[in-house]
């Protein structure tokens, strides 16, 4: 973006009040917890919103264009049933959000799962491989298949990592590999597409309230418990919400225009400090 052009759309911004007025975006797995908040978000600050889901969730996205339409905010949303990790199917999501609006400017992969809780002994192959496909072939897939249409606009890419790729975390193999590979993908991307000026940046948030950490944290022998106890990792002392990460998303679209390759830490803090962390078991503590 020219420094003329860049304060034309910041004069369009201040004159509509909103932050991200007419750009169009992609969020995958966008009808539940943070991708569903991030959908909210960039409509109500103007864009027009392409999200998607699997087709069990075919009722719930239906429900959030209803609500929004309804609302009669500024932005718009369409809802696509699309599996991530099918090329096809990601093809089809980028190909109808360019017949209805004729560009891209920012693809949010959110889309992702969790496995069960259990030590690596327990994992089977499918189990793993069904998380790397998720999270980690649907980022990819996504990311290929909208590039040639956020190079045309200098536009950006936003993946959704965790903290846990940082800290790691017991008896999470697969869920942590894949948003490491995520974090990964998100620095090697921005290095081949600067040439382009497509920013690539990802988010790491920590413990959130969405729909996935409570179905995690109710494996649990005592999930109230869990729920408490996941409260206090924070130093604020609280989950954080769905909303919150919402906006970091947007400040990254809209506001980050020097940011590449930055995994941008939401987390309360939870990463900080000491703790008591020896599961050594008894005969193993000796010197190596």
């Amino acid at each position: 973006m020219s420094e003329t052009s860049g304060r034309t759309a910041r004069g369009a911004e201040m004159a509509t009040g909103l932050r991200y007025p007419g750009k169009v975006v992609i969020v995958t797995g966008g009808t539940r917890g943070i991708g569903e908040a991030i959908v909210r978000e960039f409509a109500h600050q103007g864009a027009k919103v392409v999200f998607c889901a699997p087709e069990r969730e075919e009722e719930q996205g239906k429900k959030i264009v209803q609500e929004l339409e309804f609302c009669g905010g500024p932005g718009e949303v369409y809802f696509q049933i699309c599996d991530v990790r099918c090329e096809k199917a990601i093809q089809n999501l980028v190909a109808v959000t360019i017949e209805l609006y004729g560009r891209l400017d920012c693809l949010v992969n959110n889309a992702g799962i969790a496995s069960r809780s259990k030590p690596i002994d327990n994992i089977t192959t499918e189990e793993f491989q069904n998380v790397m496909d998720t999270n980690v072939v649907g980022c990819f897939l996504a990311s290929k298949y909208a590039l040639p249409y956020l190079r045309k606009t200098k536009g950006n890419i936003i993946n959704i990592a965790s903290l846990l790729h940082i800290t790691g975390a017991k008896h999470t193999v697969p869920y942590v590999s894949s948003k490491g590979a995520i974090s990964a993908m998100t620095k090697s991307l921005a290095i081949d597409e600067s040439k382009y000026c497509v920013r690539v940046n990802s988010i790491s948030p920590g413990m959130i309230w969405t729909q996935l950490q409570e179905w995690v944290l109710n494996q649990q022998p005592d999930p109230e418990a869990a729920i408490q106890e996941s409260k206090e990792y924070q130093l604020l002392g609280r989950m954080g919400t769905p909303a919150e990460i919402a906006k970091v998303a947007l400040f990254l679209a809209a506001d980050a225009t020097f940011c590449t390759g930055l995994d941008l830490v939401a987390s309360g803090g939870a990463e900080l400090g000491f703790g008591r962390k020896s599961q050594v078991a008894s005969g193993c503590g000796s010197k190596n």
